[in-house]
């Protein structure tokens, strides 16, 4: 499992983790039932307080990424399929938020984003 950190982020640390290991699961880079790195393993390599992964990985099992069992450490959960759907969805709306930022200062109509749409569309089939 690779993490880096970034220092200049605005985002906290625990939630770059969060970001991080929850999009390796979604990629499949990190399977079902995969043991994942002791919080205080994964801490020391980050150089960061135990209490900060601590809180990426409780924040990972509330909404079901990850499973703990008591003294045996944290896994990979199965998958969700209706959990990996939304979250599929929800990245698909930022992606098209960001693209109608970037429409709206070319001055693209929204007919023009749909016909782009559907070029890309044809060239993928």
């Amino acid at each position: 499992m690779n993490i880096l950190i970034d220092n200049k982020s605005g985002s906290p640390i625990y939630d770059q983790i969060y970001t991080q290991i929850k999009n390796q699961i979604i990629n499949g880079t990190l399977q079902e039932n995969e043991m994942l790195p002791s919080i205080r393993g994964l801490a020391k390599d980050l150089r960061i307080s135990f209490i900060t992964t601590k809180r990426a990985y409780d924040e990972l099992e509330r909404d079901g990424f990850i499973y703990t069992v008591q003294a045996k450490g944290s896994y990979v959960a199965p998958r969700n399929l209706e959990l990996l759907r939304e979250e599929n969805l929800k990245r698909i709306e930022e992606h098209i938020d960001e693209i109608l930022q970037l429409a709206a200062s070319c001055n693209l109509t929204g007919e023009d984003i749909i016909s782009m749409i559907r070029f890309n569309l044809e060239e993928n089939e």
